[in-house]
């Protein structure tokens, strides 16, 4: 997560973050959500971010409780909200897609076989999905949020959080 913070931090895409550093994409994704890290990739990554690849490197997890135990690790508060730009992430590659896929669709609909229309039943049926993904990321949906969640949990437990 640190590496995911400094990068953030510099206003750099994963996708740049590997070119200056000579890791693959991939690499810097499964570092980022905590995978196993190579001291070569540290060394890379300290180099790019000019910093001492020991400071890079994961924290134990009692240290991880203490949130003075390391300043340069992500907070429980900042962890959240970068999950939660994730979340929003998704959603807008998800809604571009079904934008960019539907318009393809209704030309080759309107284009080949106009006679036949069946891209508004593609676009009805993906648009609901984008619809529920949507609400339920934006919270609007009252059930399967963490308010919800924390509820359910302390209904179960008898007693609050």
């Amino acid at each position: 997560m640190l590496i995911q913070k400094l990068r953030l931090q510099r206003g750099w895409s994963q996708e740049q973050l590997a070119e200056m550093s000579g890791l693959s994409v991939r690499t810097i994704q499964r570092l980022e959500r905590g995978g196993n890290v190579s001291v070569e990739s540290l060394k890379a990554l300290g180099a790019v971010f000019d910093v001492d690849f020991s400071a890079l490197k994961p924290v134990e997890k009692d240290r991880n409780m203490n949130p003075n135990a390391n300043s340069g690790q992500l907070r429980a508060d900042e962890a959240l909200a970068l999950a939660k730009v994730q979340e929003s992430k998704r959603f807008y590659i998800h809604l571009a897609q079904y934008l960019t896929t539907v318009a393809v669709l209704a030309a080759i609909n309107v284009f080949l076989t106009p006679r036949a229309i069946w891209a508004p039943f593609v676009a009805v049926g993906w648009g609901l999905s984008v619809i529920f993904h949507g609400l339920r990321v934006f919270d609007r949906i009252p059930v399967f949020t963490p308010a919800w969640e924390k509820r359910r949990v302390e209904a179960l437990l008898g007693r609050k959080l």
